[in-house]
C-alpha cells in the first residue's frame, strides 16, 4: 500500500531503491505555523550539510531531467503543489527502469530523499506557483556542476500531460 505522499506508477508497482519519504508535521498556532523539515539529528536522512535553495516553478512547468553523481536532494514542497517525478535509469540498481510519482506541497508536507544516478524533475500542478526547497548534501560547484542533463518531453519513459480519469 502506498503513502498518500507518493503514487507509485502503473508501469513500476515498486518504490525506486534508495529513495525514502517523510511526512511533514504542521505546529499550528493562532500565528501561523511552523514546519520542520530536515534536522541534524535525522539519521534516517541527514547525511551532511551542502546548500539550501528554493525553486519557483510557475503553474504547468516541467524542470527536468537531471541526475547528480554525488548530490542527494531533500525536497519539500512548501507552497503550492508540484508532482515529483523520479525514474531509475542505473544499470546495477535491483529497480531498474521504475518510475515513482510523488505528489508534494501544501496538501501534503512531505521530504522526498532522492539519491545520486536517479533522474528527477517536477511539474507544477498547483494554480499558483509552487515553491520548493531543496537541501543538498553537496554544494553547487559553479566551474563543474553535478548536473546531468535530458530534455524534459520525449528523453525519458514518462508523459507529463495530466490524465483525468
Amino acid at each position: 500500500m502506498t503513502t498518500p505522499a507518493e503514487y507509485v506508477s502503473p508501469a513500476s508497482r515498486v518504490r525506486i531503491h534508495d529513495v525514502r519519504t517523510k511526512a511533514l508535521r504542521l505546529i499550528p498556532d493562532e500565528r501561523g505555523y511552523l514546519m520542520e523539515m530536515l534536522r541534524v539529528d535525522d539519521q534516517d536522512f541527514f547525511t551532511k550539510f551542502g546548500q539550501v535553495y528554493v525553486s519557483a516553478t510557475y503553474p504547468g512547468a516541467v524542470k527536468a531531467w537531471h541526475y547528480h553523481e554525488k548530490q542527494v536532494d531533500n525536497f519539500v514542497c512548501i507552497a503550492g503543489m508540484v508532482k515529483l517525478v523520479l525514474v531509475d535509469t542505473r544499470d546495477d540498481s535491483p529497480t531498474k527502469g521504475a518510475v515513482n510519482e510523488f505528489f508534494l506541497g501544501t496538501q501534503n508536507p512531505t521530504l522526498v530523499q532522492v539519491p545520486n544516478l536517479v533522474y528527477h524533475g517536477w511539474k507544477c500542478i498547483s494554480q499558483e506557483m509552487a515553491l520548493v526547497v531543496n537541501t543538498t548534501n553537496e554544494p553547487y560547484h559553479y566551474a563543474k556542476p553535478d548536473e546531468f542533463r535530458l530534455a524534459p518531453h520525449g528523453s525519458l519513459p514518462y508523459d507529463w500531460a495530466r490524465h483525468d480519469g
